[in-house]
């Protein structure tokens, strides 16, 4: 399928690794010149020389941008270096993002102050630097990549539930705002991903084993599958695919939704 996404630009943050570089990557296949940002700049330079690589033969082109999303002014360098770059910002993906399994009570203040600014503010203020434009030209995407745990909370990860929660409502609070403008303001939320949040020494995985109790990684990892009713964690290139998806101009009639792609997570039809 083409998505009509040739010679688009792109944001995309959280791009290093795991769901964000799979979607740059998705991205430049389809011809689009990607701005990679991250906060770590050897794996954002890995994920970029990728995602060109993959783009290549389509035109696509990808670059870099070493950032940390929370900065009050990420929203305007992140603009301004893919205007700098590509002439535009087309399309926008707030994807960063960092989660951890613990008892509510372990949750410090500061750590709910965190998730707010990461969750919540820092893709507000992605959108407000971006959106504007993208509504004077007649075009854009935003896809926001909040959680099955926006939808249902997780009670071993609080602050991230209530915050994620708040994106979806940001999500369509911007959808409805731009209605009408060509700007399409989605959000999707994934269950658990086998991504190196979720997957590397210390992560979801490990903590999520430690909590439930589980003898090793192997039995932590057959359960966390087996609560899904597809059976298994999602592989990154299937949520990087609905993120596609929903930047491309075959999404020309979907607004202000959070889509699940969480292999049946969250049992609701809406």
């Amino acid at each position: 399928m083409d998505l009509g996404l040739a010679g688009r630009a792109c944001a995309v943050t959280g791009a290093g690794r795991g769901i964000g570089r799979a979607t740059a990557r998705m991205l430049c296949e389809a011809g689009a010149q990607v701005l990679l940002v991250a906060r770590t700049e050897d794996e954002l330079r890995d994920a970029a020389a990728e995602a060109g690589r993959a783009g290549a033969a389509v035109h696509g082109r990808a670059t870099h941008l070493v950032l940390d999303v929370t900065d009050p002014d990420a929203g305007e360098r992140i603009r301004d270096e893919a205007e700098e770059c590509f002439g535009s910002l087309d399309a926008l993906v707030n994807n960063a993002g960092a989660a951890r399994w613990r008892d509510p009570a372990d949750v410090p203040e500061e750590d709910w102050y965190a998730a707010w600014e990461l969750n919540v503010m820092a893709p507000k203020r992605l959108m407000d630097a971006s959106v504007p434009a993208m509504a004077e030209r007649g075009w854009g995407r935003v896809v926001n990549v909040a959680s099955t745990a926006g939808k249902r909370p997780s009670g071993h990860m609080g602050e991230y539930s209530v915050a994620k929660a708040a994106e979806l409502s940001l999500s369509r609070l911007y959808a409805d705002r731009f209605a009408g403008t060509g700007v399409l303001v989605n959000a999707i939320c994934p269950g658990p991903v086998a991504s190196e949040m979720w997957m590397e020494p210390g992560g979801l995985l490990d903590q999520s084993k430690e909590l439930a109790g589980h003898e090793d990684r192997e039995r932590a990892l057959e359960a966390t599958g087996a609560s899904r009713p597809i059976g298994r964690l999602a592989e990154v290139d299937e949520i990087a695919s609905a993120i596609a998806f929903l930047c491309s101009e075959r999404a020309s009639y979907v607004l202000g939704s959070a889509w699940s792609v969480d292999g049946g997570t969250v049992q609701v039809i809406i």
